[in-house]
């Protein structure tokens, strides 16, 4: 039998759904139910009537599906795919900063751990932190732990004192203004995506800037043949599948995140096969937790 023919029969007999993030790599998207960015997914993983979710991304994002589905059973395939950003802000961190800036509200970016949402205030994503911190009635945002997206938001939303924590996507953050000229300058006339986790350097060039899945609509949307996008590698499976007619081109060979090509295939399958391995959390944590993340999907 075929590993895609196994993985069908095992989600029909285990009532199981596969999330996966668009930064998988294509035969993991290709094999999910749905495939998205970390806001999609966490309303998929909310809304899910599936018992057991399987997700293919990095643990921050299996962890949000178990506190939003404390009910449910939550796998992930590759139980070492980390992210060292999530890694950069601790619980310890949020109480001091809380003491520092006591009428501050503490917004933190899903790209966390459990500890430390469980903290906070109120969660976002690239695609709705503008939104969510234009609407607080707070004046002073600690924002957690992505500094360029804290700048990003900053620009836009300049009534709000934004005190950003020093934490960065290891990924994103390896792009420079040089790279974006260098390309810019070898396809001219080409439209230049990004996403928010970029450098503000980087950002000031970009014709777009967006979460993920915002920049798949935004390629989809523009007349442009040629783009250059400046996210995660795996995105390009998607936007080739949907713009056939359209090149894409990396802002920088740099764009490769190896936590979420950790997945296999046959992690996906064994997952589902033996039950492996399985999202556990307190109920305290997933009840303080919970709140933050709510908050953001307006429940």
């Amino acid at each position: 039998m075929l590993i895609g023919e196994e993985i069908a029969r095992l989600k029909k007999e285990k009532n199981a759904v596969i999330l996966a993030h668009y930064y998988q790599t294509g035969d993991i998207q290709d094999a999910a139910d749905f495939v998205g960015d970390s806001y999609e997914l966490s309303k998929k993983a909310r809304d899910s009537e599936a018992g057991t979710i399987v997700f293919c991304g990095v643990r921050f994002m299996a962890e949000s599906a178990k506190i939003l589905s404390p009910g449910k059973t939550v796998l992930i395939p590759a139980p070492d795919a980390g992210c060292p950003m999530a890694d950069m802000v601790t619980r310890e961190d949020i109480i001091r900063l809380r003491g520092e800036y006591p009428e501050a509200a503490v917004v933190t970016y899903v790209n966390s751990s459990a500890e430390v949402k469980a903290v906070s205030d109120i969660c976002v994503t690239s695609s709705n932190a503008v939104d969510i911190i234009r609407g607080l009635s707070e004046r002073q945002v600690i924002f957690v732990p992505d500094k360029n997206l804290a700048s990003y938001v900053a620009d836009r939303v300049p009534e709000k004192k934004i005190i950003p924590f020093d934490g960065y996507c290891i990924v994103h953050h390896r792009l420079s203004a040089r790279d974006a000229k260098l390309a810019l300058e070898a396809l001219p006339g080409a439209k230049l995506l990004v996403h928010p986790e970029c450098p503000p350097e980087v950002v000031k060039l970009a014709d777009f800037t967006g979460s993920t899945a915002q920049i798949i609509s935004e390629a989809r949307r523009l007349p442009d043949k040629r783009l250059i996008i400046g996210t995660e590698m795996g995105v390009l499976h998607v936007l080739k599948r949907q713009n056939p007619d359209k090149e894409f081109y990396m802002l920088s060979p740099k764009l490769v995140c190896a936590n979420m090509k950790k997945t296999r295939i046959e992690d996906v399958r064994d997952a589902l096969l033996y039950g492996r391995y399985e999202i556990t959390l307190s109920r305290d944590i997933i009840e303080k937790a919970k709140k933050s993340l709510d908050r953001m999907l307006g429940a």
